[in-house]
């Protein structure tokens, strides 16, 4: 057996954000997706913008999957201290 596997943790592969307040008239979306490219590496893509748009979107590029679902953690952190909640969630 390989004692590796057992003792991964699964990370974070997808989130999605949203942050709404009628008072204000903002309704906002934010995905983050770990993502593998062409390469062997794992990009964070991030996707933002006003909920019923197409918005923007970035991908950051990582050595692996690992340090990809680092960065996704570290960007959840970011958005609920501005007030963002998770309605999706999936690994």
């Amino acid at each position: 057996m390989n004692n590796a596997i057992e003792t991964t943790s699964p990370r974070l592969q997808m989130l999605v954000l949203d942050r709404t307040d009628p008072q204000q008239n903002m309704a906002r979306f934010y995905v983050l997706a770990v993502e593998p490219t062409l390469f062997g590496e794992a990009a964070l893509v991030r996707e933002w913008g006003r909920v019923g748009s197409s918005g923007r979107r970035r991908l950051d590029l990582y050595r692996d999957a690992g340090e990809a679902a680092e960065a996704l953690e570290d960007w959840l952190l970011r958005k609920s201290r501005r007030g963002y909640r998770v309605v999706f969630s999936g690994c």
